[in-house]
């Protein structure tokens, strides 16, 4: 059987074909060129973070094909994953599956980091425990924020450096040790040992050089996690 995995973030579609334990087709799109449903399969299973719109255009997409989609929410428990959310069903549909999909590749403490649009950072135990996370501002979502509400600091197209000599490299740099900073952070609050980070979203290539702690980066943790639902159930 071929599962259409399909994850609707922020800014764009990212969705694979998944048959037995391989991805025979994977791809991204925005909202806007989507006409059909991307890739042919027997069943579709789907997490939405960008709210009412993409839901309804891909539900009648899939209707046109005689097919439904199979949302993806977040629960208190599910494939070995313990959700220890105050209120589990809060937790957004992407995390959830990133968590799922984080727990099939490393069984060990981990930390799981989505950076996109906006970057989530997330606990989880040895035991599959979920144990809490934070969320901040994507990078590039903060470098505009700081063009929007400032005077005098303009987009910016600077570089990393570890000291900064103009504006433009000081925003770039400052942005990104942001982030590598909250990553770092949640990591030291792991148990003493084998701990391990899972680093995965479209800025993932411009957080993995400066990150100084064990990590992998993963292509699409959501879509993995996606597939590991569908083949659970």
């Amino acid at each position: 059987m071929k599962v259409l995995c399909i994850d609707c973030g922020n800014t764009r579609l990212k969705w694979g074909v998944r048959q037995g334990d391989a991805w025979i087709e994977r791809g991204a799109a925005a909202f806007s060129e989507l006409k059909a449903l991307p890739g042919e399969a027997d069943r579709i299973v789907a997490c939405n973070v960008a709210g009412v719109p993409p839901r309804l255009t891909l539900e009648a997409l899939a209707a046109n094909c005689g097919k439904t989609i199979e949302w993806v929410r977040a629960r208190a428990e599910q494939c070995g994953v313990t959700n220890c959310y105050e209120h589990p069903e809060q937790l957004g549909a992407d995390r959830w599956a990133a968590l799922i999909g984080a727990r099939a590749i490393h069984g060990g403490d981990c930390v799981v980091v989505m950076s996109g649009t906006a970057t989530t950072i997330d606990m989880l135990t040895a035991d599959g425990r979920f144990q809490g996370g934070v969320i901040l501002p994507g990078v590039t979502m903060m470098r505009d924020a700081l063009a929007a509400g400032t005077a005098d600091l303009p987009p910016s197209a600077g570089e990393y450096r570890d000291l900064p000599r103009n504006t433009f490299d000081a925003i770039a740099s400052g942005c990104l040790d942001a982030t590598l900073g909250a990553v770092e952070r949640v990591f030291r609050r792991l148990p003493p040992g084998d701990a391990f980070c899972l680093l995965s979203g479209g800025a993932a290539g411009g957080v993995s050089p400066r990150l100084t702690l064990p990590h992998r980066v993963v292509e699409n943790l959501v879509l993995e996690g996606l597939a590991v639902i569908a083949a659970d159930g």
